[in-house]
């Protein structure tokens, strides 16, 4: 089977998908897009979150040939030339650690301000609370998300 999507602005296509392929599996494994994280392969974790059709979504849940002629948005398409100001905000309020989560935790924060882009210290917690995090005991993140909406990034 064939899938074709637009994958951060661009078209791109995969042959050869089996049934049961997942979105994550495509977008890691045949188009070489690594930010997506695969860890838990059950929704619970958030590692692997991307906007699709500008829906947050798990992608380790999406059925690959569901996305066929939809819109994906990776961790890497918010800033191809750079860092997107979420991203420095991570970096600048030490919420990156060992970076595994890092990924799915912006796409969350992201889908969080461009709906919502004045949140409140709650309202970053409950867009957060789908991504789990094992190093960073979540203080530095929500700074991290609040920095980003008050564009207090360096």
């Amino acid at each position: 089977m064939r899938l074709e999507l637009r994958v951060n602005g661009e078209i791109r296509s995969a042959e050869g998908l089996w049934s049961g392929e997942s979105l994550l599996y495509v977008l890691r494994e045949r188009l070489g897009l690594m930010g997506a994280k695969n860890a838990c392969e059950q929704g619970e974790c958030g590692s692997c979150s991307v906007l699709l059709d500008g829906e947050l979504v798990c992608a380790c849940l999406v059925p690959a040939l569901q996305a066929q002629g939809r819109e994906v948005l990776t961790v890497e398409g918010l800033a191809p030339q750079g860092l997107h100001p979420i991203q420095e905000a991570f970096l600048a309020a030490g919420a990156v650690q060992c970076g595994f989560c890092t990924p799915g935790l912006v796409m969350a924060a992201y889908d969080l301000l461009r709906r919502h882009p004045r949140p409140s210290e709650a309202d970053v917690r409950e867009a957060l609370a789908g991504n789990l995090c094992r190093c960073t005991g979540y203080t530095k993140v929500v700074s991290a998300v609040l920095a980003a909406a008050e564009g207090a990034v360096p």
